[in-house]
């Protein structure tokens, strides 16, 4: 899991000739959902005058929002508050993990670490900021006008996540989420679209879409319409896409989709990649291919319908890119179906798979499932999934090779004249590839951060392209 910490150290600053302003330290962990929550709370912390910092010892408090869905997390993030409190002493959690309860039925986190100060769940800005008030009393004269437009994030100036809604309305057998994050409510489209402009005139060039479940919005409010900028604008993924494309196209930035169940109406998004409005990639979590599998985990549809799916979008749109994630050994799943998920990934040609060797969540009902398969035996599925998932995205992305494609820089040494690393549209930050650009042949050509440039593919070495900046 990413950490995060934020990107200054003087988030706001103290009203002349007055004492110096709280500094608070903080600490990210976990998905991007999560990550917005921070960006809100680091918002509304800088808003009210506090001083953020790098580091947690001589602050005057740490919070710590967390992750709590697999066993690696909990550990990371109990380990992270255990160092908070180590340097610091008085820290605050927050996040999914402070959603969670121990065997004995108490807050785990508390039973973990007792000296907590406070612990909250998750997308729990106002309770933070409560408890922050009670143990930080905020500053008498906070400057609201040193809060950027955009609010403090927490990601490169150049890309920024967009949540559009909290919580789920799948009961998926295997996750907790539902339980930590309630069930799906959907932001206003106003604010959402308002969210959007604000990033992109801040000098966002890469929006990315996240949410529990991007497909659903607006399920919990029947689509009903709202407004933005004066026009009515219906509460659907698909309308809000209309919309943002609109807003990136004069700042010529990208929008990207995270979290895509495969609904009926993500085909009407299909037209939209076609024609370049939004990115040709698609993040969708099938977890699994076989149906007997994705009945007990509680998933809709089928491997088969999903190939059907999938040979369409791409009929109506060769450039697009798939990303997707699996669960290798699941309660009761057998060798023949394990074997009917690898057949899957390589007749659906998965860009970009990730996979999980099954977890036991605590609380999760497919605890309950006969079958458990044995630690090693899910370890070892997974092992040879990856093997085959790689094959088939090694060969995807080998046919890339002398394409011209336009290459986002995230990170370019030396003003851009020995090269740099940048990702295509088929690359999502941290999660998946990067393009590595080679020195600029032309003196004229210059590389810089958070700008696109175009380059030509000179080759694929493992999940990574190398090109050649034109």
């Amino acid at each position: 899991m990413a950490q995060h910490r934020p990107d200054t150290s003087d988030a706001a600053a103290p009203a002349g000739g007055s004492s110096p302003a709280p500094r608070v330290a903080f600490a990210s962990l976990g998905c991007p959902k999560a990550l917005t929550d921070s960006e809100l709370i680091l918002t509304q912390l800088s808003a009210e005058g506090y001083q953020t910092s790098r580091e947690y010892a001589g602050a005057d408090l740490v919070i710590v929002n967390t992750c709590g869905f697999i066993d690696d997390a909990v550990k990371e993030s109990l380990d992270t508050i255990g160092q908070a409190l180590a340097e610091n002493g008085r820290v605050i959690v927050t996040g999914c993990l402070g959603a969670k309860t121990g065997e004995n039925g108490q807050n785990l986190v508390q039973q973990v670490h007792p000296k907590v100060l406070a612990v909250t769940g998750p997308h729990a800005t106002h309770e933070v900021m409560d408890a922050v008030h009670r143990h930080v009393p905020k500053p008498h004269d906070p400057f609201t006008d040193l809060v950027p437009p955009q609010g403090i994030k927490l990601t490169p100036r150049h890309y920024a996540y967009l949540k559009i809604s909290e919580g789920c309305n799948h009961a998926c057998t295997f996750c907790i989420i539902p339980s930590m994050r309630g069930k799906l409510v959907s932001r206003p489209i106003g604010d959402v679209l308002e969210e959007a402009r604000k990033l992109f005139e801040s000098g966002v060039k890469e929006l990315l879409v996240v949410s529990q479940d991007t497909s659903a919005y607006g399920v919990d409010v029947q689509y009903r319409t709202g407004f933005w900028n004066g026009q009515p604008v219906k509460t659907r993924m698909v309308e809000l896409c209309e919309r943002l494309s609109q807003l990136a196209e004069p700042f010529g930035a990208w929008v990207r989709l995270h979290y895509v169940y495969p609904y009926p109406h993500v085909d009407e998004l299909i037209p939209m990649m076609a024609q370049g409005r939004i990115l040709p990639y698609l993040d969708i979590p099938f977890q699994h291919a076989h149906p007997d599998v994705l009945r007990r985990m509680k998933r809709p549809a089928s491997g088969e319908r999903h190939l059907e799916r999938l040979q369409a979008w791409r009929a109506a749109c060769p450039e697009l890119v798939i990303r997707s994630t699996f669960i290798a050994g699941f309660p009761g799943e057998t060798e023949a179906e394990f074997e009917a998920l690898l057949d899957f990934v390589r007749e659906a040609q998965i860009d970009r798979a990730g996979c999980f060797a099954y977890s036991p969540v605590p609380g999760a009902a497919a605890n309950e499932i006969p079958g458990a398969v044995p630690e090693a035996l899910r370890q070892e599925r997974r092992s040879r999934f990856m093997a085959a998932a790689e094959a088939v995205s090694v060969q995807r992305l080998a046919r890339r090779v002398g394409a011209i494609m336009q290459v986002l820089v995230d990170q370019a040494p030396a003003m851009g004249r020995r090269g740099g690393v940048g990702r295509s549209y088929a690359d999502a930050p941290e999660i998946d590839g990067v393009v590595r650009l080679l020195p600029p042949q032309k003196i004229s050509t210059q590389l810089r951060v958070g700008e696109f440039t175009r380059a030509r593919v000179v080759a694929a070495e493992g999940h990574d392209l190398v090109a050649q900046p034109l």
